[in-house]
């Protein structure tokens, strides 16, 4: 059985990504088992998902995905290099996957390794720094040192969202020396931020503002059919939609809390951003006044947003771990039980199928499994029905078995 895996949060899960799952069996072979790496309760970008992790579970292997691990927390929250690099390490880790596929703007996977090479040749360091001297982001330096090393067509490649996160994919394989092959596909319709319907196709960006903007029929009819159906159930149990408002107080409070050095150790460049964030919040009367009032042209929005989330979640960076310790099972069908089968062989790591496994495990796998309880409960606060938030999901819930 061939198999290949997709680094995911469907969040929510929608047909440009069903798009995807139906061109990689296209191109693999239609007996091709997909094994999808998902974030939990909380995104990339430092956000809360719109739907618990369970929901969207479900959604994916109700729309084709035949297993779904869970890309741990402090992974999940991570910046793009390191939210790759878990998910290459869970695929690895499975001792099955051939393939990695993804979507990208430019669906060129030759092009997308150059890049990777030459953002991890020794050259490029010393080009970012003199590029930085300029005041301007990182990823703007970032992109201006490339244009020494590569064609421009090639450097222009990181000027788009899902482009810059297949290079990371291709990043992660160099660097494991992975025999894992990439296999792109190119984006269609509405592109990775937009919030117009382009195409026929929305975009998890434009489907969460259509629900932020109370156009709840809209974002319906533009889900996947499964994603559709999780959302109204989850929102029967008055446990959708979730959006970070909700949980606003509770996080302005943690960050009051919060001292001078506390919000220093969130900040991994060490470049004052931490001071920034705590002089916004003895002020700010929103969590989105907290983040426009510490951002600056040269750091992201996100990485504000993730320091945030940190901060709320009681995450600190220099904690996090370098190896995913266990790979947790958050959905199967028939064909991933069988998945599951042959990883009991070829696993590098522990599988993880019901909470209670990991007090087998050793002290780094239990305290990340501990995190993420913790972050489980913090997430239920944002439930729009506050009977719905009762704590210890995680060690309750197993996997959805379809």
């Amino acid at each position: 059985m061939q198999a290949a895996g997709i680094i995911i949060e469907y969040n929510p899960l929608h047909h440009g990504h069903l798009w995807l799952l139906e061109e990689t069996r296209r191109l693999l072979g239609p007996e091709t088992a997909v094994i999808g790496v998902m974030s939990g309760d909380f995104v990339q970008r430092g956000d809360f998902a719109i739907l618990r992790r369970q929901a969207r579970a479900k959604a994916a292997v109700e729309s084709g995905v035949d297993l779904v691990l869970e890309l741990p927390l402090p992974w999940a929250v991570g910046s793009a290099e390191r939210f790759a690099d878990g998910g290459v390490q869970v695929l690895l880790g499975t001792g099955l996957v051939t393939d990695l596929a993804f979507g990208s703007e430019c669906g060129d996977a030759d092009a997308l390794r150059r890049v990777a090479e030459a953002l991890l040749s020794p050259k490029l360091n010393e080009f970012i720094r003199r590029e930085l001297t300029r005041g301007d982001s990182f990823a703007a330096a970032r992109q201006r040192a490339l244009a020494a090393l590569l064609r421009p067509e090639d450097a222009a490649l990181l000027e788009s969202p899902n482009n810059i996160l297949g290079v990371e994919y291709c990043k992660a394989l160099l660097r494991r020396e992975s025999a894992i092959r990439a296999l792109t596909v190119r984006r269609r319709g509405t592109g990775y931020h937009g919030t117009e319907l382009e195409g026929g196709l929305a975009s998890a960006t434009l489907l969460r503002s259509l629900l932020r903007d109370g156009e709840r029929e809209r974002a319906l009819d533009l889900m996947a059919p499964a994603m559709k159906d999780a959302y109204l159930e989850e929102e029967t149990a008055g446990r959708a939609p979730v959006f970070r408002e909700t949980c606003q107080r509770a996080i302005l409070a943690r960050l009051r809390s919060m001292s001078e050095a506390d919000f220093a150790a969130l900040d991994q460049g060490g470049e004052g951003l931490g001071n920034r964030l705590y002089d916004a919040s003895r002020e700010a009367v929103s969590v989105e006044e907290v983040l426009e009032t510490a951002k600056t042209k040269r750091y992201a929005y996100t990485r504000l947003q993730r320091m945030v989330l940190w901060a709320y979640l009681g995450m600190i960076p220099a904690d996090f771990p370098e190896t995913v310790p266990y790979l947790r099972v958050l959905a199967c069908n028939e064909t991933g039980r069988a998945l599951l089968a042959r990883m009991r062989e070829m696993a590098s790591v522990p599988v993880l199928t019901k909470p209670a496994d990991v007090r087998r495990l050793g002290p780094e796998a239990q305290r990340l499994f501990e995190t993420e309880a913790r972050a489980a409960d913090l997430y239920a606060l944002a439930y729009p029905d506050l009977t719905a938030v009762r704590g210890g999901s995680l060690w309750r819930e197993g996997p959805v078995i379809r």
